[in-house]
């Protein structure tokens, strides 16, 4: 079995993406995770670029690592210098990386353009950079900068940048899909053409998703014969992004027969997105093969029937592979095999002819054209499957009324919100109030007071997600300023998150009734965790 080796660039060319900012602390913590993860190389930053970097070298010194190496980046010398003198340069050495990863230009645009210099001088940049970083270091790889479209432009100029780089000692020659406009077929040429001139070249890819290909073409690469390659997770970058390493390790290793980074390790690919992700402060793409929360989601009543009998006729891959899960989702478009699953999924196995499935089915049509959406709202769905069918308690209190006041004043920078709740709990009537930054956030605060004594653990749900929704078409929808809207809200403690719904023409009845749910679904499952135990 062919091994390829997993290079992830998430921490310096990731951090190139819009919206992405990592403290070195964030990087720390990472790159830890990366390592758990077992790839190969951690690419740490360029530590002569900014202070970030370099701060990073230095803390990560004091890590220990059990998979993965970490790796420094940086570029040929400056022309006008030399390596002794190039500061920047010498960063490299002094961050103290075992492995070393330059890269110089290998289009002749480049060279003449942005260098400034002719093609001889350009190869001798390359050719001398590796070879005074190579006796210092375990390793030192070369990013093959623009390699596709300067082999397309002057191949005689691009190859004889990767001949000087294998010459003055580069363990691998990495060739850079920089633009990221290459086709499969033109990776494939080119490749085909380095391996006959040179022969004896360990080569890498690295890609980029201007195309859409960034996957596809490191996928080809290494059909072609490269056992190196570059990406990051969740394929953030510049511009569209690098190749996804969330889609490239589970093709390679489960489609193509790669040695990669082990099945147990795969398990963890999802966890290891989603990490970065909330790292990052960013919301993970649901929709992303193999580590999306939908990417084996299904919906519609035919394919939950099929998969119900076998998951391979509408999953590519046991979800489990990879870290995550089957889901099935309740719509209008839902039969009766989907709520089947979801009571085999709640531990309540129901029959095709119970008359609860029929009920179940009446109801969730009925307030989905209302507008409600449970394919999203699941804790909203479950808390109405256990009302009808289980007997488990789903009200922990009692609603009697609340009030909202909104007001501003010309010399306030913000309107004020104030919430008066009052609920009956364990035969006591609560009246509580509170003020909040918005009418909803001062329901909840003002809900939460009175409920909290009763149940502490409320404490720790946080407000995760808040979304509203225009909707058109629902039941008694009188249009304009006067529709329904939906609101979903994310929520989460220590142990899960969940999502629940309200609808109405009012936006706080609906929030409140998105509220109620998300308290009630947390106390549910407290309870079944205390019956389990």
């Amino acid at each position: 079995m062919n091994k390829v080796s997993i290079y992830d660039t998430t921490l310096r060319d990731g951090t190139q993406a819009e919206e992405v900012n990592l403290t070195t602390e964030d990087k720390v913590r990472i790159a830890h995770r990366l390592d758990k993860l077992g790839v190969h190389y951690i690419e740490g930053g360029w530590p002569g670029s900014n202070p970030t970097d370099r701060h990073f070298f230095e803390e990560i010194q004091k890590q220990t690592f059990k998979n993965s190496i970490i790796t420094a980046f940086g570029s040929t010398y400056n022309p006008k210098a030399s390596p002794e003198t190039d500061t920047i340069f010498q960063s490299l050495l002094e961050s103290k990386a075992e492995v070393l990863t330059i890269f110089g230009k290998t289009w002749d645009l480049h060279a003449t353009l942005a260098l400034g210099i002719d093609e001889r001088k350009n190869v001798q940049l390359i050719r001398e950079s590796i070879a005074y970083l190579k006796p210092h270091v375990r390793e030192i790889f070369f990013d093959a900068e623009h390699f596709f479209d300067g082999f397309k432009a002057n191949p005689s100029f691009a190859l004889g940048c990767l001949k000087a780089a294998q010459e003055a000692g580069a363990d691998v020659l990495v060739l850079c899909d920089t633009n990221g406009g290459s086709m499969p077929q033109e990776i494939a040429e080119a490749i085909r053409v380095i391996k006959e001139q040179l022969p004896k070249a360990a080569l890498g890819i690295h890609t980029h998703n201007d195309s859409e290909l960034a996957v596809a073409n490191a996928l080809e690469a290494v059909r072609c014969g490269a056992r190196h390659v570059q990406g990051t997770i969740n394929g953030y970058g510049e511009r569209c992004g690098n190749a996804n390493l969330c889609s490239i390790i589970p093709n390679l290793q489960l489609k193509m027969g790669m040695k990669c980074i082990g099945e147990e390790n795969l398990k963890g690919l999802m966890e290891t997105s989603h990490f970065i992700c909330e790292t990052a402060n960013l919301r993970p793409f649901m929709r992303q093969p193999f580590v999306g929360t939908s990417a084996f989601a299904h919906k519609g009543g035919v394919h939950v029937s099929a998969v119900r009998k076998d998951s391979r006729t509408y999953e590519h891959i046991k979800p489990e592979t990879v870290g995550n899960v089957q889901r099935i989702l309740l719509s209008d478009l839902a039969g009766r095999s989907n709520l089947l699953t979801k009571a085999e999924q709640f531990g309540y196995p129901l029959e095709k002819s119970d008359p609860r499935v029929d009920q179940l089915m009446k109801e969730l049509k009925l307030r989905e054209r209302m507008g409600f959406e449970y394919s999203v709202a699941e804790a909203s769905f479950e808390l109405m499957f256990h009302s009808a069918v289980t007997g488990l308690r789903t009200n922990f209190f009692k609603f009697l009324n609340f009030f909202v006041a909104d007001a501003k004043r010309e010399e306030d920078a913000e309107p004020t919100s104030e919430a008066t709740v009052m609920v009956e709990v364990e035969d006591q009537i609560e009246h509580t109030a509170a003020t909040g930054m918005g009418p909803v956030n001062a329901l909840d605060r003002a809900l939460r007071k009175a409920l909290e004594r009763f149940y502490p653990s409320l404490a720790d749900v946080r407000l995760l997600d808040f979304k509203v929704r225009v909707l058109s078409g629902a039941v008694r929808d009188t249009g304009g300023t006067a529709s329904f809207v939906r609101v979903l809200i994310e929520s989460g403690d220590q142990h899960n998150r969940w999502t629940t719904v309200g609808v109405s023409h009012n936006i706080i009845e609906a929030s409140w009734q998105a509220v109620v749910d998300s308290i009630n679904y947390k106390l549910l499952c407290d309870e079944k965790r205390r019956i389990i135990q």
